[in-house]
């Protein structure tokens, strides 16, 4: 038996993090690693008797209430967390803006005049506002990662498959994950605690930079992630796309795009949903593209993947910005989000192409504005990740002062 839903309380709505009607409470359905925390989820993930709405107000009047929670839910109520109510995501996840037509932009309170990150926008905002302990987003090209990174948060991406994405609308399925946001790395690795496969990974001992990342970022950003990793004690630096960013983000695009369409593209077709500008060219290119074009690039995935198991072996974990930019500001115009975009997508291509896990944390800024620091690691190194992510946070682990 899932727990019944229940109003919640007055919550300080300045920072538009929750969906309408999305402010409730469900009780822990037993005591655990979590107690005492409270969580909110993305707009994505199902609610035992309520309705996932995905962002877009057609989809919430063609889908009924969700028959019991997705897995993950119902992981983070037993291990002992209360549920406080579903977040704003950009329609049907296909952003990393964080805006919605409909709901409106959410307000990053680490920078209010730039945008949150989507599109789990208001699962990082309500975390960043206080508004809950610790959130639930989804990331298939950087959902997750972007909006921690662009609201000073620590975000984490889980090896695909780790994470049930059962009861969670399906985007480009052998991308989509269910990953989290918390203000702080040993909040991270607790709900780490409760929804990772137990399976003990390769301490991570080794650090390397990845070269070609940094080469992609703005000077602004690349220079503060430098200063901030400084004390850390790096082996030597790595090429992780080594020479095939274009491809990379090809790859990226296409097998995305073509698993979007699969996924949604029925619905869309049938119920002709009124998005906002730029979600309808995006979904509009999802349906332009070819099938076939996946059998081209399904082998360089393939490639990809084993290239990433060589460049970042087991005990090794690879430091990157988060971000290529800082945050753009909430009126950015349509060709700097453009090149916004290509930038972003190849950095994300690393992780998403290879399946691997990655964690964003808020140890650096430029400017007063946050900047994430992100540790890519081999695929099922999820725990160590989050070990290491705490270490380093807390001035401890692969330092020059205090190596592991």
């Amino acid at each position: 038996m899932t727990p019944a839903s229940s109003p919640a309380a007055a919550i300080d709505d300045r920072f538009g993090a929750f969906v309408p009607g999305g402010r409730y409470r469900v009780s822990p359905t037993a005591p655990g690693v979590l107690s005492g925390l409270t969580f909110a989820v993305k707009d994505l993930i199902d609610v035992a008797e309520r309705t996932t709405g995905g962002g877009n107000p057609e989809w919430l009047a063609t889908h009924g209430p969700a028959a019991a929670p997705a897995p993950a839910v119902a992981m983070l109520l037993g291990a002992g967390a209360t549920l406080v109510g579903s977040c704003v995501t950009d329609e049907l996840a296909f952003s990393l803006e964080g805006a919605n037509a409909h709901y409106g932009t959410p307000v990053n309170p680490a920078a209010p005049d730039r945008l949150p990150g989507g599109s789990s926008s208001g699962s990082a905002v309500a975390v960043a506002a206080r508004q809950a302990d610790f959130a639930l987003g989804t990331d298939t090209g950087g959902s997750v990662r972007f909006p921690a990174a662009f609201c000073g948060l620590f975000g984490f991406r889980p090896s695909h498959g780790a994470v049930s994405t059962e009861g969670v609308i399906a985007f480009a399925p052998s991308f989509d994950t269910v990953g989290w946001l918390a203000r702080d790395a040993a909040t991270l690795a607790r709900v780490g605690d409760a929804l990772l496969p137990p399976a003990e990974s390769t301490p991570l001992t080794r650090l390397l930079i990845g070269s070609d990342a940094f080469a992609m970022a703005d000077g602004d950003v690349a220079d503060a992630v430098r200063t901030a990793i400084a004390p850390w004690l790096v082996a030597g630096e790595v090429a992780l796309l080594d020479g095939a960013a274009g491809d990379a983000f090809d790859a990226f695009r296409v097998l995305q795009g073509v698993e979007i369409w699969r996924s949604l593209g029925s619905w869309i077709t049938a119920t002709r949903p009124r998005f906002g500008a730029s979600i309808a060219e995006r979904y509009a290119g999802a349906a332009a593209l070819d099938p076939a074009e996946t059998h081209r690039w399904e082998p360089f995935r393939a490639a990809f993947r084993l290239n990433m198991a060589r460049v970042i072996p087991s005990g090794t974990a690879t430091i990157v910005p988060t971000t290529p930019t800082l945050p753009p500001s909430r009126d950015t115009d349509p060709a700097t989000l453009g090149d916004f975009y290509v930038r972003s997508l190849t950095m994300n291509a690393v992780a998403g192409l290879a399946g691997l896990p990655q964690v964003t944390m808020p140890l650096a800024s430029a400017g007063g504005v946050p900047v994430g620091i992100s540790l890519i690691a081999a695929r099922g190194a999820d725990r160590a990740l989050l070990h290491l992510a705490g270490m380093l946070s807390a001035g401890k682990g692969i330092s020059r002062e205090r190596p592991l």
